[in-house]
């Protein structure tokens, strides 16, 4: 097995090499400088870490989305019973990089889109795999997606990400921040998080911030 099959996970992810570009993405006024998209798919440390990578996202934000105010709390969420998702905001210059792409990063290498409920080992309706659109747009590109991802049949199992309107995004609180970079040392974040990171450098490499602009 080469270095790269490895980093792949050839026999759990998906199949790379077929995996279908997006059909649609979200339209975007000729003047517009910048976007943003919610996006839930397990622990917030894993997708903020992937992101922070691409070219073209200007900022990503953990936090969490789908409960209330009142319960956007990590120990609250942690529990399981807040409807949160820990969730990613993730902000980003359409002329560099469109929905499309951020989705297509999102399906393929972020997490596992066909987990219901959990991401690994790591189990509850917080981990869910969750798209938050904004306006119908976004809607529309993401179950655009969705349906071709399925039908190209790169996964065993069908999509279960769930597509819902985005009522609010609360900001984490301040450690959860870039965690990911500051500790890459902490075992679930050299164990879990770093293997994403490795796997969008080797598939994505155009994709990638020069360093300057990390």
């Amino acid at each position: 097995m080469s270095l790269l099959d490895g980093i792949l996970g050839r026999s759990r992810g998906p199949t790379l090499a077929r995996f279908p570009d997006p059909p649609i993405s979200a339209p975007v006024a000729s003047d517009a400088t910048e976007q943003e998209i919610i996006l839930a798919g397990g622990c917030f440390w894993c997708v903020e870490a992937v992101y922070r990578e691409l070219a073209g996202v200007t900022e990503v934000t953990s936090g969490y989305s789908g409960g209330s105010a009142e319960t956007a709390s990590y120990q609250l969420v942690c529990g399981g019973d807040t409807d949160h998702a820990e969730a990613v905001k993730i902000r980003y210059d359409p002329r560099a990089i469109d929905l499309g792409q951020i989705l297509k990063v999102f399906f393929s290498v972020a997490h596992d889109p066909t987990q219901v409920n959990r991401q690994g080992n790591d189990v509850g309706r917080q981990y869910r795999s969750a798209i938050f659109y904004a306006d119908e747009g976004q809607k529309q590109a993401a179950e655009a997606y969705i349906a071709a991802i399925d039908e190209a049949g790169v996964y065993e199992r069908p999509i279960a990400t769930e597509v819902v309107p985005l009522d609010l995004f609360h900001e984490a609180e301040a450690y959860h921040q870039g965690y990911a970079a500051r500790n890459p040392n902490q075992p679930y974040i050299a164990h879990i998080s770093m293997p994403k990171v490795a796997k969008l450098k080797a598939v994505y490499p155009e994709k990638l911030k020069r360093d300057e602009t990390r």
